[in-house]
């Protein structure tokens, strides 16, 4: 009897995403606000606007990416540090490493008398001994070499990518008043979109709609929206709200 077979499929790029949601979300909304909050002290011309969101993009990128990269050394640093300790432990005090290793396949609900040699099995080797302890008591995982400099430069462009979006409607409208909300729409729609593609690349789940179905009306308790449109209306909703706050403060500050 032919059997279909099982394919497991799952997302392991969630780094990455976290990098773009990171650069694309600041570069969208910092920009922006800078933007909408030198439309009302300028006048007339949008070149100033051009020229401070152009030098905002630069200097917010680098400091992003620089940010990014700082915190991966970090995360290096720390997992070299922790792994160094248990090679330490394990020759100092093997006994209570040992205890710490049942332990946590007890944890797991191991028959005690299957604990002793699983353990006497993984403490035979130290480099073994080490990525068990590092894993599962821990909770570390070996960082990536490289992860430092792609996360970096992740983040830079996509913060480039998304302060281009709104400061576009400058650069080409000439009227001020016209490129501003010109800008607030295709910000919101960059968030949309945004939101989508983040939302199925991680596999959001769906919208299951219950007590909106008396206001929706059309919609069944069992129908649903996609996973993607959620992820694109959160982004938005969030995005739009700190884009908002970060224009009135700009404003009022301007």
């Amino acid at each position: 009897m032919p059997t279909t077979p099982h394919i497991e499929k799952h997302f392991t790029a969630t780094e990455t995403i976290r990098d773009i949601v990171i650069g694309m979300s600041d570069g969208l909304t910092v920009p922006f606000a800078l933007a909408a909050g030198l439309t009302g002290v300028v006048g007339s011309t949008s070149g100033l606007v051009v020229t401070a969101g152009l030098a905002e993009v630069a200097a917010g990128s680098i400091a992003m990416g620089l940010g990014g990269y700082l915190a991966a050394r970090t995360d290096a640093e720390h997992y070299e540090s922790e792994r160094h300790r248990e090679f330490r432990e394990i020759k100092e005090v093997p006994r209570q490493e040992e205890q710490e290793v049942a332990d946590v396949f007890r944890g797991y609900g191991l028959a005690e008398e299957h604990v002793a040699p699983v353990v006497a099995a993984i403490s035979a080797q130290p480099q073994r001994w080490v990525d068990f302890m590092m894993r599962f008591e821990l909770g570390l995982e070996a960082p990536d070499a490289g992860r430092a400099r792609a996360s970096a430069l992740t983040i830079a462009l996509s913060y480039i990518v998304g302060g281009l979006i709104p400061l576009s409607p400058y650069m080409i409208v000439s009227d001020i008043s016209a490129a501003l909300w010109s800008s607030v729409a295709v910000t919101l729609a960059a968030l949309f979109v945004f939101g989508c593609v983040k939302g199925k690349f991680t596999g959001l789940a769906p919208i299951r709609f219950g007590w909106q179905t008396a206001v929706l009306g059309a919609w069944s308790a069992k129908q649903q929206l996609p996973g993607y449109i959620r992820g694109g209306s959160q982004t938005t909703v969030i995005g739009g709200l700190a884009a908002a706050a970060a224009f009135a403060i700009a404003r009022a500050v301007g």
